[in-house]
């Protein structure tokens, strides 16, 4: 028989559990959340399930720069060795099943308002003096894309600029706007073909994602030569078959990452800048001598991976491709960091592409 001491503690443990449940906001509704995110990954960081997600850190008054990224894979090789059994690889890949949509950008209205309450540093202004139009494309799940082209009045080059091709990495988006809007105030002879936002679906889902709706890393799905042996082999070998590097079935099949293909065939452009995030570095792809810094970035060629851009476009077609890994993919660099990143992009482009 339990004293009436041993009584009140029998009680008072029961009622601790559902009072922190009911104390502590959102943290009942944050179950069912992480239960779902143990079997799936997380939108926004290349984290494992089991390890919880690190908090975001407050922002700053100085673009932290970090100074150096360990290379995932070495250039000219992008495959420590072949695989042993290619076929046995490619079977691996996972069926992607469909998300659902959940915000419409039929009009550059709508999507200015969305970019409003999802991107850094993005104000209505902004997107408006954007003045993007739709260029035809489409996603998967038929959101149109964006663009705007600003045109000197002697182009010597065509140069495409393409942002959030990872749709939780928003900061990409919102520098290519603000980009627009230095390509109106600052002369260059230069046709510039700006495109903010290839892969909306997964930028407008309630979390973002790297991903597109398929499940397809869009930056893994481009057509590099033995695609079909080294994609499979690199996403199962060196990534453990990470789901938000899935290279997809096969290249090209991703209306998304076909449309960036087909545009380079129809428009031909001297440079493609490739916007990303978070590893605070410059990288670069192609024929000719790369920049070694723009703004506080500075240049850590990391490698070449099976389906990526970077190898598509700077190795495979020579057509150089310098790609931007901002710092962070939640914030946005200052505005003052912006421009001298726009200048120093200019000046080498001048000195080694011949826009004078």
């Amino acid at each position: 028989m339990s004293s009436p001491r041993q009584a009140a503690r029998a009680a008072t443990a029961v009622l601790i559990p559902v009072f922190m449940w009911a104390a502590v906001p959102g943290l009942a509704a944050a179950a069912p959340q992480a239960a779902a995110s143990a079997s799936s990954p997380t939108p926004s960081q290349s984290v494992t399930a089991a390890k919880p997600a690190k908090p975001a850190a407050a922002p700053t008054n100085n673009m932290t720069v970090r100074p150096s990224v360990a290379p995932l894979v070495n250039k000219p090789s992008v495959l420590g060795k072949p695989a042993d059994d290619p076929s046995r690889a490619k079977s691996v890949l996972p069926a992607q099943p469909a998300l659902s949509r959940t915000v419409d950008i039929p009009t550059t209205q709508a999507f200015c308002e969305q970019s409003v309450k999802r991107l850094p540093s993005v104000g209505m202004a902004l997107c408006r003096g954007a003045q993007l139009t739709d260029n035809g494309g489409r996603s998967v799940q038929g959101q149109p894309f964006y663009q705007r082209d600003v045109v000197s009045p002697n182009p010597q080059l065509k140069v495409l600029v393409i942002g959030g091709i990872h749709g939780d990495e928003l900061s990409s988006t919102s520098l290519v706007l603000h980009w627009i809007q230095h390509a109106t105030q600052t002369p260059a002879n230069v046709h510039w073909r700006f495109v903010p936002l290839v892969n909306p679906d997964g930028m407008l889902r309630d979390v973002p994602r790297r991903t597109n709706s398929r499940g397809v890393d869009l930056n893994r799905n481009f057509p590099t030569p033995n695609w079909d042996k080294e994609a499979p082999f690199y996403w199962k070998g060196r990534t453990r078959s990470d789901p938000r590097r899935y290279p997809g079935p096969k290249s090209l099949s991703e209306p998304e990452s076909k449309w960036v293909h087909d545009e380079m065939e129809r428009w031909k452009p001297d440079l493609i800048v490739s916007v990303h995030a978070p590893y605070g570095v410059l990288d670069f792809d192609g024929p000719t001598s790369p920049p070694q810094r723009l703004g506080r970035l500075y240049l850590d060629q990391v490698g070449i991976f099976p389906g990526s851009l970077g190898n598509f476009g700077g190795v495979h077609k020579r057509v150089p491709v310098v790609t931007i890994e901002l710092p962070s993919a939640i914030r946005t660099p200052q505005d003052a960091e912006m421009r001298q990143m726009w200048l120093d992009l200019l000046r080498w482009m001048g000195e080694r592409l011949g826009a004078n």
